[in-house]
């Protein structure tokens, strides 16, 4: 998003470069392979049976086109702006700040499912009722918020250590289930048809959703023309190896069938491919992944609030800059819809299975958007992935066509905003 001197009282100060290439790649690990490797693979084999497999594959393939644009696209435009100063480019303001709103809510509540999916686990680990979880979430997302309130440079040393041994023991535990597998695992293949499948394919829009979200981080790399595109093309090869590997582990061991089960379909892969306690290696395992999750997430998501403020379509404190050069105030407020999402959800009663559509679809129509600003702004091969990408996300769309309402209502949420702050502006300048 292009800088105006909308909030240049709050946002004098500019964020530092301090990502190298392994941060790079840590963080894209962490925000790609997130919490949803912990539950979507159980769920999304209950929404479409070993065919599941199909939707993960097709997905996965879909990643390598879009990270690539996205990568070209932060490495041309390196703005805290991410999708809303593509889109802005591409195709006007208003288009920009809507689809940044998009991303934003899509973030905010990824805050709710992704520490609960660890909330879940825990739970588990210590024999407790699943309704623990919900604290245990609250716990995992304010260790995130402290992270990021500290500074990018501490939080990349811990994203990488975290992202290390997440992508170790998975590939174990999903090797190991490998001598499990039998024919009769795989029948019936497709017990809900075409429409399980193009059911599970949206929900694993939310398992890929991290292409986009280090795109708000581009402009604090410190050579991100060398090291965004390698970053990208080492996180592809890792993470689609190691969500297909889960995903077939979840269906040979039938780690999946209610929503019970499908929470912690990745302790049931650990109990049976290690022959260790599925619980507390999964507890483990699920706290890593989620505050890893969680903590690149919240990075992303401030960065957006950050610059969204800046263009005035929320809040001009959130584009304040912290002591360590950090959007504090915007951090503070991704957390604390989260937690206040956490509440709602422990009162109401309501799992991941409930919440992971709604992020899933505003980021289906965020890529939408983003391949779109590729097309009109790059050229070469990254055009063509671009128009790839964008072919694929539109296959799956029409899937998702129920709950199109829910992006519809952001987006007069946004432009009312937007309106209501330019007419404040217009007033204030008027009585001066």
């Amino acid at each position: 998003m292009m800088r105006t001197t909308a909030a240049s009282g709050a946002a004098e100060r500019a964020l530092r470069p301090t990502i190298g290439l392994g941060h790079a790649v840590a963080l894209y690990v962490g925000a790609v392979l997130g919490a949803g490797v912990l539950v979507l693979p159980g769920q999304a084999a209950s929404l479409a049976g070993p065919a599941s497999l199909l939707a993960w594959a097709f997905v996965g393939l879909l990643g390598l086109p879009l990270a690539l644009t996205f990568a070209a696209l932060a490495t041309r435009f390196p703005d805290a702006g991410g999708i809303a100063t593509y889109a802005t480019r591409a195709f006007g303001g208003h288009l920009g700040g809507i689809a940044g709103w998009w991303y934003f809510v899509a973030v905010a509540i990824g805050h709710v499912i992704v520490p609960l999916t660890g909330g879940y686990y825990v739970a588990a680990a210590l024999g407790a009722d699943q309704r623990f979880g919900y604290a245990f979430a609250a716990v995992i997302l304010l260790l995130a918020l402290a992270s990021n309130l500290a500074g990018l440079r501490l939080s990349g040393r811990a994203q990488l250590a975290l992202a290390s041994g997440v992508a170790v023991l998975l590939l174990v535990a999903a090797v190991a289930a490998v001598p499990h597998a039998a024919p009769a695992d795989f029948t019936p293949f497709a017990p809900h048809g075409l429409t399980g499948i193009g059911g599970a394919a949206v929900v694993l829009f939310f398992a890929f959703a991290g292409w986009e979200a280090i795109a708000h981080l581009a402009g604090e790399f410190r050579d991100v023309t060398r090291d965004l595109r390698r970053a990208t093309t080492i996180t592809v090869a890792v993470v689609v190896t190691l969500y297909l590997g889960v995903a077939f582990a979840v269906v040979v061991t039938g780690s999946y069938g209610t929503p019970q089960l499908d929470r912690v379909a990745v302790g049931g892969v650990l109990g049976t491919g290690l022959g260790v306690s599925a619980s507390t290696a999964a507890g483990a395992l699920a706290v890593v992944i989620s505050l890893g999750t969680t903590n690149a997430f919240l990075a992303a998501g401030s960065r957006l609030g950050y610059a969204l403020a800046r263009e005035r379509w929320m809040p001009a404190a959130m584009a304040r800059l912290s002591g360590r050069d950090v959007p504090a105030v915007s951090a503070c407020t991704v957390a604390a819809i989260g937690g206040v999402g956490l509440l709602a959800a422990a009162l109401g009663g309501w799992g991941t299975e409930d919440l992971v559509t709604v992020p899933s679809t505003l980021v289906l129509l965020t890529y939408l958007v983003g391949m779109a600003a590729g097309i009109r702004l790059l050229t070469g091969r990254t055009r063509i992935a671009a128009v790839v990408a964008f072919a694929l996300t539109a296959a799956v769309a029409p899937f998702a066509a129920s709950y199109l309402v829910v992006p519809v209502v952001i987006g007069a949420i946004a432009l009312g905003y937007r309106r209501s702050a330019r007419m404040r502006a217009s007033n204030a300048a008027g009585h001066g």
